[in-house]
């Protein structure tokens, strides 16, 4: 006995289940035309496709708008807990325009980022958006010179001319430093983060200004290479070979803080008790620490939502890619900052 082959369910089925023309339903689950019916009508007809088992045509779709529906995301590091959350934004968005992701982790390495540049390049990813930029930055200029539409997030590129979506540095280290002289410090060190890149220096570079317009010392600095813990372990303790005095430290991340108090911890010094201690991006558990790290938190989600929505906008030629979105930081206050300590 032959087995019955269930018949495929088409887009006139589920026009004929609601009473409507097979051309709404393919605009109400087109993502680029459901803006032209009322959302009581996309709603009605997802609802319909979900009960009669509908799912669209992926591929003649992309065959039919020449498009892949398919974008790249670079990220310098997947064990910085930064990054999850932007991803999620990237691919919450994505999806609800009819978009795949594809991600790879480059662990901040050129020639990683220029190969997997090329793979993406290789599967005709209609836009790349990058977490990798360096201040000055090779596969953005790859981008440019091949016509690929990309999009800038947490990090930018000197010189402008490029679509980006960023946090409001500034702002960011301004909350802090007031938060900081709010309690009576004034001797204040600054771990800042990789001087190539963006966050780094602008956060650096944030800090300088603010302590010497406030008339105060701006010298306490080391730098790190990258935005990890043990980055943060060894500038701290290059900053107490110095046997300068300061009350306060503020890391151009939260992993450089993590890194200062474990140092910390090591040698007999007291949070906030001895130094007060603040960090940058809010990652997860912070908050079940003890003491709880002062950050500022940026919103992360919103970053990678903002992004896909600008690179959407470059692929369909409603952008011309060099617009910066810069989203307001706030500042979160624990108990790893005290009143200075004498």
């Amino acid at each position: 006995m032959k087995r019955k082959i269930k018949r495929k369910v088409t887009i006139r089925d589920v026009a004929n289940l609601i009473n409507v023309h097979h051309s709404t339903v393919s605009r109400a689950l087109s993502s680029d035309k459901r803006d032209q019916i009322s959302f009581a009508m996309v709603e009605k007809v997802e609802n319909a496709a979900k009960k009669l088992g509908y799912y669209p045509n992926i591929v003649a779709s992309s065959l039919k708008q020449n498009r892949s529906l398919t974008i790249g995301v670079l990220i310098p590091d997947l064990m910085n807990p930064v990054f999850p959350p932007i991803i999620r934004g990237i691919q919450d968005t994505a999806e609800a325009f009819g978009y795949t992701v594809i991600t790879a982790n480059t662990d901040d390495d050129e020639v990683k980022e220029h190969d997997a540049l090329k793979m993406m390049q290789g599967r005709s990813i209609d836009g790349v958006i990058i977490a990798t930029a360096r201040r000055e930055d090779p596969i953005a200029d790859e981008c440019i010179e091949n016509d690929i539409p990309f999009i800038l997030v947490n990090r930018t590129v000197d010189g402008g001319g490029v679509n980006a979506v960023v946090v409001d540095e500034d702002c960011g280290i301004r909350t802090v430093l007031d938060h900081l002289t709010s309690l009576n410090h004034t001797r204040i060190a600054h771990i800042a983060g990789p001087q190539h890149t963006s966050t780094g220096y602008h956060r650096a570079r944030a800090v300088s200004d603010y302590l010497r317009t406030h008339g105060m010392r701006s010298n306490l600095v080391e730098t790190t290479e990258r935005f990890t813990i043990e980055e943060g372990e060894r500038a701290f303790r290059k900053l107490l070979a110095r046997n300068i005095d300061f009350t306060a430290i503020v890391t151009g991340n939260d992993l450089l803080a993590l890194g200062c108090m474990d140092v910390m911890e090591e040698v007999g010094l007291l949070v906030p008790g001895n130094i007060s201690i603040c960090g940058y991006d809010d990652i997860l558990f912070l908050e079940r620490m003890n003491p709880a790290l002062t950050t500022v938190s940026l919103p992360k989600y919103e970053m990678g939502s903002y992004a896909v929505r600008a690179l959407l906008d470059i692929i369909g030629g409603e952008s011309d890619g060099s617009g910066v979105i810069r989203l307001q930081p706030r500042l979160v206050i624990r108990n790893s900052t005290a009143t200075a300590s004498r």
